[in-house]
């Protein structure tokens, strides 16, 4: 609370608690009830809120809304308990299916033959060139590297010293 006695605008780049100041959330005891406006400023999302009247009630405070949607939730008493947790079950349940859709999604990719992550650097192309300029004892390998846009462990992981191929340089070879 600022000395006017209003709460201060929440921030979003507060990472955990959005509108409560971290010193209110601190100097809370057991049996207080924490009486916010609306329960949207008490939490970016659903999973927030829920984690953060979870860490309330832990700590035996209490929560209530007084407008807005929620305005039924008090978590002091057992119909603002219910509320509160078929809350708690739907965002569960919200979890639960993004997972699912995110698992379909990357098993459809997949199966059309792509694959996640970023491209590699090493490429078969840059691995024949880095071959061929190993095998030369002019070759400053600061420069190679450079040239190919990638580092000296990169080129290593392939190639030995020498321009022999490492098992990394194979597996690359091999998948053309």
């Amino acid at each position: 609370m600022t000395k006017s006695g209003a709460w201060p605008r929440p921030s979003l780049r507060m990472p955990r608690m959005r509108a409560v100041p971290s010193g209110t959330a601190t100097a809370l005891r057991p049996g207080d009830t924490l009486v916010v406006w609306k329960l949207d400023r008490l939490g970016r999302d659903l999973r927030h809120l829920i984690n953060t009247v979870h860490d309330l009630t832990g700590r035996g405070i209490g929560l209530k809304v007084l407008t807005g949607h929620g305005a039924a939730i008090d978590t002091t008493t057992a119909a603002g308990k219910l509320v509160f947790g078929i809350f708690a079950a739907l965002a569960e349940f919200e979890r639960e299916l993004i997972a699912e859709r995110t698992v379909a999604g990357l098993a459809s990719a997949r199966a059309r033959g792509r694959k996640g992550g970023r491209p590699f650097k090493m490429t078969a192309a840059k691995l024949r060139l880095a071959m061929a300029a190993m095998g030369q004892s002019e070759t400053k390998v600061g420069d190679l590297c450079q040239e190919l846009g990638i580092t000296r462990q990169t080129l290593y992981r392939h190639i030995s010293p020498k321009g022999e191929l490492r098992p990394d340089g194979e597996k690359l070879l091999s998948r053309i």
